[in-house]
């Protein structure tokens, strides 16, 4: 009787091991882990999306984010909220392999009401995702209420494709122009300017260059003194009378 004793200890052993009825934490504790954190948006400032996707370009996001975001450190104006939105929740992979965690999915998220989209250019903006009607719809909803549409580069591609550049003047990446004329051929699309202001819609020549075309809408909005400490702040030499544009009245 001794030796039958120990098989059935180690049994009940491992049974308690294995026990099913252990106490598991609540699911509302396991979903809470993964609830999304949107960024904190302050009252009274303008809310400035940047429509990002794979294959963004870093310049073309990164120069004009910076020029809005740096608008908090200044005094006295209505400053920017700045944040990204795209068709996922996961990374976005820029053109140079920057990894980006978007800030909202326009897809399925509540978003705040947007002020000022920008548009940054990216890899396919000139074939697949112009294809994208998800995306164009997205862009033609928030341009019904947004007090400016910006693009950069190849961004003016998704403008002019969501129908938003049909009755203004426009322009985009140098070397790109022939091909938006033959791609819209209806659309007034302007050389040797670095950006172009028609109505709500500024659209620029990209790249460095971007960082230009987000001053100026800097000083068309605080004024020349807030767009020049803006500029010297990232070590620019701000002067609009300096920087080939066009502005339709």
């Amino acid at each position: 009787m001794k030796h039958a004793i120990l098989p059935l200890t180690i049994l009940f052993l491992l049974l308690g091991c294995n026990d099913s009825t252990k106490e598991k934490p609540p699911d509302n504790d396991r979903d809470e882990s993964k609830t999304k954190e949107f960024p904190k948006l302050e009252p009274n400032r303008y809310n400035v999306a940047f429509l990002i996707m794979d294959g963004v370009y870093n310049t073309e996001l990164t120069a004009p984010f910076d020029i809005f975001q740096h608008t908090i450190f200044r005094d006295s104006i209505k400053a920017m909220n700045v944040f990204t939105v795209a068709n996922t929740d996961e990374p976005i992979t820029s053109f140079e392999s920057m990894r980006i965690l978007p800030d909202f999915n326009y897809v399925k998220d509540s978003l705040p009401k947007i002020d000022i989209l920008v548009v940054p250019s990216a890899q396919h903006h000139l074939d697949t995702d112009l294809e994208d009607d998800v995306m164009l719809d997205f862009v033609r909803k928030v341009d019904k209420e947004a007090q400016f549409i910006t693009s950069h580069c190849d961004g003016a591609f998704v403008l002019a494709k969501a129908g938003l550049l049909d009755n203004v003047v426009s322009t985009t990446f140098p070397s790109d122009i022939d091909k938006m004329r033959d791609m819209f051929p209806k659309l007034d699309i302007r050389k040797d300017v670095l950006f172009v202001h028609d109505g709500k819609y500024i659209t620029s020549a990209g790249g460095a260059k971007s960082f230009e075309a987000t001053l100026y809408l800097s000083e068309h909005l605080y004024g020349k003194d807030i767009a020049e400490s803006l500029a010297k702040g990232l070590v620019i030499d701000w002067d609009l009378g300096q920087v080939p544009h066009l502005i339709i009245e």
